[in-house]
């Protein structure tokens, strides 16, 4: 498009040019809206779900359809409670039966449009109500009377529209009978509705009896906030009663702000043979179809005007949405927050066992001393460390079994402690989900309260690896010349094992006599790495291990948390963000049409 075509002479946007651009915007609304998610079980999360149905169905329905088509002819849905008169309204509408009670082959309950010959190609694809399909009827010219209709369809024959061109519709214009708003069949109220969100303009007909029901009042009130054209009839009124409840029912609308729309009464009297009105009773309401009909530019401010509102009001319900989407991240946030703050828990606790020298209790304890010895090893080690160096070499050369031994009794009791604390975890978690309704409906019928199945195995795994890293790291660093020949005199596995120890060294977890018999044996085990090492490297190699063995805690422990993480799937739909913003730009659209 060239610059003189998408603006005017005064540098304004050209209306082609806008209309492209709403239905950029509009597509992208549609696609953001299909992607959006709302997996928790929030106060008002059901009605968002139906918020994001019906704008979606009117999108695909009304309004891109009537922005890629401003001059096609007005759809008037006529629509109302179940006894209405609406199909009778249709056919003294045409002057002849047309709908179930007359002509239509096949004759069927599936809402009717009726349109001139002339339009039949507007409707006839699937530019409006596409996920309708079509069905073209005849127009009878000998009617049966009402009583001999055909049969009522299956339920599946309800998704479709039937077509019928009668010339006695004004070009411009087309009717549309709809099932009733009230129906039993809940297939036919959401027919109903999905019609009614589709019309350029409506034509809503009650009675004397019925005109305050809560129903009918409800889709009034939807037009009034999408400032949709309607027009009311009264039908079956007694003529004694006819100013009065006309009256109340004007009343009605100007406080639900639709002071604007028509009012037609239909006298109550008497149907001919064939079910039909006389036709004085409708003509109020024809001759104001065919006005319409006949006013093109009228027929367009009646489509710019319905648009514009129904865009206004998707602006409203796109702006629920991201509110509603808002609300699902802040509760997923929560939920995530009770799972992370579970396994920290459990992180800090094995990081404490690792430090505090709980884990040199029992059979660590046992296999330590059956490796070094006791007393007299201690009064050997302070006499003279390189005796010590020379007992342990041969010591460690001779039988490297106790030095295995250390490393497996530190395997099983780190790996007991690690799997606890998961299933510690996973137990606080799911109690915290439990609580709360969004939680519990995720996890349903699971059980998350223990450690994974074969966790244990993954943990048994994970320390043999960190103790393989850790022999590895004393094999780098016993490189040197000048501390190789000392490291191979003591073998790897007993460095290992004594590295392992000063990693658990701490005592501020054991009492009493642990205290000395651990911290003794911590001792042994830091002096024999410094004779080997030095002391720099010794504290060096202790803080790589117990940050090997932090890091590969934490994995394991996050692991096992995603099998409650990966339900929250919230984050992965529309930013709210994005949807507040398409909300303020369909309100400029709506503004600016």
């Amino acid at each position: 498009m060239s610059s003189n075509e998408s603006t005017g002479r005064s540098g304004q946007t050209s209306p082609a040019a806008r209309q492209a651009s709403a239905v950029e915007l509009l597509e992208a609304v549609r696609g953001e809206l299909s992607a959006v998610s709302l997996p928790l079980a929030l106060p008002g999360a059901e009605n968002a779900r139906l918020e994001i149905s019906h704008a979606l169905a009117q999108l695909e329905d009304y309004i891109l359809p009537r922005y890629r088509s401003l001059d096609a002819p007005l759809l008037a849905v006529v629509g109302g409670s179940t006894g209405a008169g609406k199909s009778t309204l249709v056919n003294g509408l045409v002057g002849h039966p047309v709908t179930r009670a007359g002509a239509i082959r096949p004759t069927t309950r599936q809402p009717i449009l009726l349109h001139h010959p002339d339009d039949a190609a507007w409707f006839e694809d699937q530019r409006v109500l596409p996920s309708l399909s079509r069905i073209r009827g005849t127009v009878v010219a000998s009617p049966l009377p009402a009583h001999q209709a055909g049969p009522t369809p299956d339920a599946a024959a309800i998704t479709s529209l039937v077509l019928a061109a009668d010339p006695a519709v004004p070009p411009g214009i087309a009717l549309l009978d709809a099932p009733d708003v009230d129906s039993i069949s809940d297939d036919n109220r959401r027919l109903a509705g999905q019609l009614l969100a589709a019309a350029d303009l409506w034509v809503f007909v009650t009675t004397a009896n019925r005109y305050a029901d809560a129903v009918p009042w409800r889709l009034l009130l939807d037009a009034a906030s999408r400032d949709i054209l309607v027009a009311v009839v009264l039908d079956r009124v007694p003529p004694a009663a006819e100013e009065e409840v006309a009256t109340d029912l004007r009343s009605m609308l100007s406080r639900e702000g639709l002071g604007s729309a028509r009012l037609f009464v239909v006298p109550e009297v008497a149907l001919d043979a064939m079910g039909m009105l006389p036709p004085h009773a409708v003509e109020p309401l024809r001759g104001w179809l065919q006005e319409l009909a006949a006013d093109a530019a009228g027929r367009a401010d009646i489509a710019r005007r319905t648009l514009n509102g129904t865009v206004k009001a998707l602006g409203g319900r796109v702006d629920a949405v991201a509110e509603a989407v808002t609300a699902q991240h802040r509760a997923a946030a929560l939920l995530a927050r009770n799972v992370d703050g579970a396994y920290h828990g459990a992180g800090v606790r094995i990081l404490d066992a690792t430090r505090d020298g709980a884990l040199l209790r029992g059979e660590v304890l046992a296999r330590w001393q059956d490796f070094v010895g006791t007393g007299e090893f201690f009064r050997v080690m302070e006499q003279n460390i390189g005796r010590l160096r020379d007992r342990m070499g041969a010591f460690f050369r001779g039988e490297p079994t106790p030095a295995v031994r250390v490393e497996t009794a530190i395997e099983t009791g780190l790996q007991a402690v690690i799997v606890d604390e998961a299933a510690n975890a996973a137990e606080e978690a799911d109690q915290r989900w439990r609580a709360d309704p969004a939680g519990r409906r995720l996890l349903g019928n699971d059980d998350l309260s223990g450690a994974s199945e074969g966790f244990s195995d993954v943990v048994a795994a994970e320390i043999r690896a960190w103790q393989g890293s850790l022999m590895e790291l004393i094999r780098t660093e016993g490189q040197g010349k000048r501390t190789q020949a000392r490291w191979l005199s003591f073998g790897i596995n007993g460095l290992g094992a004594a590295l392992m120890i000063v990693v658990f060294s701490m005592t501020a977890g054991l009492t009493g006599l642990e205290i000395g018999v651990a911290g003794g044996t911590a001792v042994v085990g830091q002096r024999v790495l410094e004779a080997v090492f030095g002391e720099d490297a010794v504290r060096r190699l202790a803080k790589t291990a117990r940050d090997d063995l932090q890091a590969r805690c934490e994995r394991l422990l996050q692991a096992e948390k995603q099998r409650f993480l990966v339900r929250l799937d919230v984050a992965d739909g529309v930013p709210p963000d994005e949807l507040t913003a398409r909300a303020a730009d369909l309100a400029r659209v709506a503004a600016s049409a």
